[in-house]
């Protein structure tokens, strides 16, 4: 990856869990590192949440880290966005294959996995679920912090 990248699509199913937390906590992190010049935004491969806020147990787990997560509002990535984003980054392999199936074979932005395995969903599951996919969110965008800059 080459500093090139300056558009940055974080997706998960609804963008209510995981890709808001995948886009606060990137976004955070290469503002940390210095990092300016990369827009991190996020959506879902579907629409049923648009417009709601981020899932109040994703909100509580970014708070308790230092980060805020309140101006999010869920949208549905749309296939026109491919041309308008540097890079996609899918939150499992579920959602790897739906954009790739959506790109179709003259995709040129890559779209990869956010982590090294799949980030799971928390949301049928217990509140620490939350801080446990934030921990692997917070590992894998270390490591993307460290491609974007170089």
């Amino acid at each position: 990856m080459t500093a090139a990248v300056r558009r940055v699509e974080v997706v998960c199913t609804g963008n209510i869990c995981r890709s808001p937390i995948g886009e606060v906590v990137l976004r955070a992190k290469l503002a940390e590192a210095g990092v300016d010049d990369v827009v991190v935004t996020s959506s879902g491969t579907g629409g049923w949440h648009a417009g709601d806020p981020m899932d109040s147990r994703a909100a509580a787990a970014l708070r308790r880290r230092g980060y805020d997560g309140s101006a999010h509002r869920a949208q549905e990535f749309r296939s026109s966005w491919f041309a308008e984003r540097d890079l996609v980054l899918a939150m499992d392999s579920g959602h790897l294959s739906a954009l790739l199936r959506r790109g179709g074979p003259d995709l040129t932005v890559p779209v990869e996995l956010f982590a090294e395995i799949d980030v799971p969903d928390p949301y049928y599951g217990e509140d620490a679920g939350f801080d446990d996919v934030l921990d692997q969110i917070e590992k894998a965008a270390d490591t993307w912090v460290a491609r974007l800059t170089r």
